[in-house]
Order: C-alpha cells, then sequence, then structure tokens
C-alpha cells in the first residue's frame, strides 16, 4: 500500500483511478502529482455525494478540453532561424473563459503545463470570479536575448495563439519568463493580426488596460492568505523572521508587503544560489535587488557586493535557515522531505506557497503530520490571477479602479478563499489546507459541469 498525505493508506478507488491517469498521460509526472494531491482529497467526499461518481465528474475534470500545441519559427538579430514549441491547455470551461499564465522557460513541456492548467481550474474556482483553468507557454528562454529577438519570438507565437484564444474564450497571462515585455509584445501582434482592441490578455500596461496592484497581486496576496492563516493562532508578522525564495516577482512582493507588516525577510534566490541577509531586507535593498533582477536582468549573487552583512551560498536553497515562516516563491517540487524536516527543526510553524506546488508531496506530508500552517499553492498564490479576473472586469467597463479598489478587492478575496478553506478543510482543532481547497473549488466547477450536461 501506498502512504499519502497524513499517513493513511491510499483508497484502493484513488490507487485504480491513479492508474488510469497514468496509462493515458504516461512519462508525465508532473502531472501524475497533482492529479493524485487533489484526487486523494476528493475521493472521501466524491464517494459521499454519488451525484458526482454517476456523471463522472473526476474522470471528466482530469482530461483537458483541449490541448493545442504548435511550431513557433523565429530569427535572431545574427540571420539564424530557431523552432521552438507552443503550447496552450485549454483545460476546463465550466464557470468561465478559459484564464491561466504564458510560461517561456527551456524546462516547459506537456506534463508542466498540464499540472499547472489543471490546478489552475481550482485555484480559479477558489477566487469566486467567473474563470475556468488553462495554463501554455513554450520552451524558449527569453534569457540572454536581446528585446528585439524577444519581439520577434512573441509575434510568432501570437500569431498562431491567437486562433485559439479571446475575451469570451480563453484569457492568458503571464507566468516565468513572461513579463510586461512579453505581455505588451504579444497583445501587439494580436491587435495588428485581429484588427480589435479588447482584454484578451492580462498583465498589460497601465496605459494600455492593465490594474493596478497586477504586478504586486500574488506576492500581496499570498501574504494576506498567511496573515489570515496566523490570526486562527492569534499570531501577525510583528517579530517573525521569514525565509522567502526566489527573487522574480512573486518573491519581490512577498518581501515588500511582509516588511510592511511587520515581518523580517532574510532570504532571497535564484537559480545559482542563495542570499543569506541577518539584517533583513528592508525596502531599500528590496529596491536594490528588483533592480538587479528586473533591469539588470542580473544574477542574486550580485545583492552581497553591495550589502557586505549578507552571504551568498552557490547552489542552496533557503530551507536551512532558522525562521519562522516561510514562502517557497521560486518553482515546483523545490522543497523536499529533507527540507521540510530542517524547516520544522529550526522553529518554522508557517508555510505559504508562492509558487504551484513547491512541495513535494513528501514535504506535504510531513508539515500536515506536524500541523503546522500549511497553505497550497492553489489557495495561496491565487491572488495572481484573482486580480486577473479584475483586470478583465476594469476592461469590460472599460473604466480603471485606483489601487487602493483594487488592494482592497485583493484582500477580500484571499479572506474569502481562507474562509472556504477552513470551510471544507477543519478537522477538530486543526486546519487541512489542502483538503479544504481541493473540495471548494470542486464543488463549484463540478455542480456547473452537471448543471450544463455531457459535454
Amino acid at each position: 500500500m501506498t502512504t499519502i498525505y497524513g499517513g493513511k493508506f491510499m483508497d484502493k478507488d484513488v490507487e485504480a483511478f491513479m492508474e488510469n491517469v497514468k496509462q493515458k498521460n504516461p512519462g508525465e509526472k508532473e502531472f501524475h502529482q497533482a492529479v493524485q494531491e487533489v484526487v486523494e482529497s476528493l475521493m472521501p467526499y466524491v464517494k459521499k455525494n454519488p451525484k458526482y461518481q454517476k456523471h463522472k465528474i473526476l474522470e471528466r475534470i482530469v482530461e483537458p478540453e483541449r490541448t493545442i500545441m504548435f511550431r513557433v519559427p523565429w530569427m535572431d538579430d545574427n540571420g539564424e532561424i530557431h523552432i521552438n514549441r507552443g503550447y496552450r491547455i485549454e483545460f476546463n470551461s465550466a464557470i468561465g473563459p478559459y484564464k491561466g499564465g504564458l510560461r517561456f522557460h527551456p524546462s516547459v513541456n506537456l506534463s508542466i503545463l498540464k499540472f499547472l492548467g489543471f490546478e489552475q481550474i481550482f485555484k480559479n474556482s477558489l477566487t469566486t470570479l467567473p474563470m475556468g483553468g488553462g495554463k501554455g507557454g513554450s520552451d524558449f528562454d527569453p534569457k540572454g536575448k536581446t528585446d528585439n529577438e524577444v519581439m520577434k519570438f512573441c509575434q510568432s507565437f501570437m500569431t498562431e495563439l491567437q486562433r485559439h484564444i479571446g475575451q469570451f474564450t480563453d484569457v492568458p497571462a503571464g507566468d516565468i519568463g513572461v513579463g510586461g515585455r512579453e505581455i505588451g509584445f504579444m497583445f501587439g501582434q494580436y491587435k495588428r493580426v485581429k484588427n480589435e482592441f479588447v482584454g484578451v490578455l492580462t498583465g498589460k500596461g497601465l496605459n494600455w488596460g492593465g490594474s493596478l496592484i497586477r504586478p504586486e497581486a500574488t506576492g500581496y496576496g499570498s501574504t494576506y492568505f498567511a496573515l489570515n492563516m496566523l490570526k486562527t493562532k492569534k499570531e501577525t508578522f510583528k517579530g517573525k523572521t521569514v525565509a522567502v525564495s526566489g527573487s522574480g516577482n512573486v518573491a519581490q512582493y512577498t518581501v515588500e508587503k511582509v516588511t510592511q507588516l511587520g515581518g523580517k525577510v532574510v532570504t532571497l534566490s535564484d537559480s545559482s544560489g542563495m542570499i543569506y541577509d541577518p539584517n533583513g531586507i528592508d525596502a531599500k535593498k528590496l529596491a536594490f535587488a528588483m533592480e538587479i533582477k528586473n533591469v539588470k536582468r542580473g544574477r542574486i549573487k550580485e545583492y552581497t557586493e553591495k550589502f557586505k552583512d549578507a552571504t551568498y551560498e552557490a547552489g542552496k536553497r533557503p530551507w536551512s535557515v532558522k525562521c519562522h515562516l516561510a514562502f517557497p516563491s521560486a518553482t515546483q517540487n523545490e522543497i523536499d522531505k529533507n527540507d521540510a524536516k530542517k524547516l520544522i527543526d529550526n522553529g518554522c510553524f508557517c508555510v505559504t506557497e508562492g509558487a504551484n506546488m513547491p512541495s513535494t508531496p513528501e514535504a506535504v506530508e510531513i508539515f500536515l503530520e506536524n500541523k503546522i500552517l500549511y497553505g497550497p499553492g492553489k489557495a495561496a498564490n491565487a491572488g495572481g490571477v484573482a486580480t486577473s479576473g479584475l483586470e478583465m472586469s476594469q476592461n469590460s467597463y472599460r473604466m480603471n479602479w485606483s489601487r487602493e479598489e483594487v488592494d482592497q478587492k485583493l484582500q477580500g478575496i484571499m479572506e474569502s478563499i481562507h474562509n472556504s478553506c477552513v470551510k471544507y478543510g477543519k478537522d477538530g482543532n486543526f486546519v487541512n489546507y489542502v483538503n479544504g481547497a481541493n473540495i471548494a473549488g470542486f464543488v463549484k466547477v463540478a455542480d456547473a459541469m452537471i448543471d450544463q450536461g455531457l459535454i
């Protein structure tokens, strides 16, 4: 028998279900991991509610409505031709148009995008906004490319993608490797080909349809979610030491908001290694880190060249540092079993996932066994897509909300997501946020699928 979260044995129905998923999707280990985590939470609930079994909702929800793959040819500044592969996984549109980011990174493949698209179904449902789940991207690497080369790639990518998206069909956003620059190039090409100015992408520039708070939203949102978890223990950020991984958009604004709320962030990282600043990364230091990553597109190691009390460790992640709270905000499976044990041993009592699936199943099991506050990504980092949804609303209204209005709505959405997780995940005095998020996200989508018939 296989051990799962919480030390229980795998349900035979889960085992049979996963066997079928693996046969249909061979070699897609990230997708298998995401599905298993969700199905283990949902199977007991589905058994208690036989309408979901009758309509085979689990079997239908793990199958994308549409999987699109295409060739992306482009020419670099030296006249050399390159060919990348583009994807869009339109996973589920039961409660609204497909919604989810585009990722440009060499690691992108079908398995990773299906895992992300599957997670997106539940995350978007939790926001309470009418958005389905999708994900896309390419194995193109923007690092080391000129602005002109990135533009050429984005234009080629969008020339094909525009056939499959639209403001009422599928509204992509940014993700790893896709920031304001890339969104701008793709939006311009969409407008050029379709001859219309519509909110077909989110994460746009403020002067052409973007929303205030959108760049900050995932980091701010995960911090607000952690704050709601802390409140259940009558705790706050004040005086707490915090470890954050990553140094991109999510990590940067997590540091900003945690610092504003009284916490002391002592780490940042990138794919080369991590920095540790025992004095804390305050607003001035964060501004320098943001210049390194956003303007110079450099490595986090450069932080220690200016701030001499900080140290850099090549190839290391922040999880051996003593902290009260941890925010994994880099990439999938960055916290393994040993990292989880180190965090617990060093006094960490709250882990909030800014990235998607950054903790391995074994790590999650350790968090749940120790009954710490653990906010899974589909709930904790939903602030980004929630604010994308608010951007879509502003585009439809042809109006812009103030920074304060958007931030207030974001705080309300994260509180609502937290309350839904508590409603479905409370077990005595302990809240299993994994079960809570999965079940709360599932019910809305599943009921909509039943209402709409066998499609």
